[in-house]
């Protein structure tokens, strides 16, 4: 029997708890999952593309299952491909993400029709949190405890203490 393989692509910069929770769920719809981790060229990121990897590694190293982290620079469906899989996992929190992930599964089954994508809806507890505004309320030194894990606070208190705070 041919494993069930899934991708959930995402910057994860940083990884929040709503990805882990994500992680979590979509690891349990598959055999394999491999988080393929990219650089949006229309997002700046505080962390190089080795950190977030090295970040995301350590934190799904718990969960167990069969999970793998793997960076990525080229079209999603391209990866996916070369990964094996036939579904890409994706989360929602809202309308608003709902709009952009229809339109960018319809024109993915456009590039590749033998991979599905299967949306989860975000944990509701989890919905607001977005790896941009976690980066916006660190860098004017509000506390993203409630929102990343804590090896992640970490990191990104360190990252802002090296790069500076912003405001008063």
């Amino acid at each position: 029997m041919t494993p069930r393989i899934g991708v959930y692509p995402g910057t994860f910069d940083p990884v929040t708890l709503g990805h882990m929770d994500i992680i979590r769920r979509g690891a349990k719809l598959v055999d394999r999952l491999v988080i393929g981790v990219t650089t949006n060229p229309s997002k700046s990121p505080m962390f190089t593309i080795g950190e977030r990897m090295a970040t995301v590694r350590r934190e799904v190293a718990s969960i167990g299952g069969d999970i793998e982290v793997v960076a990525f620079d080229s079209l999603l469906m391209d990866f996916a491909e070369r990964q094996g899989a036939k579904v890409i996992v994706r989360g929602l929190r809202a309308v608003a993400d709902f709009e952009y992930e229809y339109q960018m599964a319809g024109m993915n089954q456009q590039i590749n029709p033998r991979v599905e994508t299967v949306f989860l809806m975000a944990d509701v507890a989890l919905q607001p949190i977005a790896s941009r505004l976690v980066k916006e309320i660190a860098l004017y030194g509000g506390d993203i405890a409630k929102f990343v894990p804590e090896s992640v606070r970490v990191e990104v208190v360190a990252r802002v203490e090296k790069i500076g705070r912003k405001g008063s």
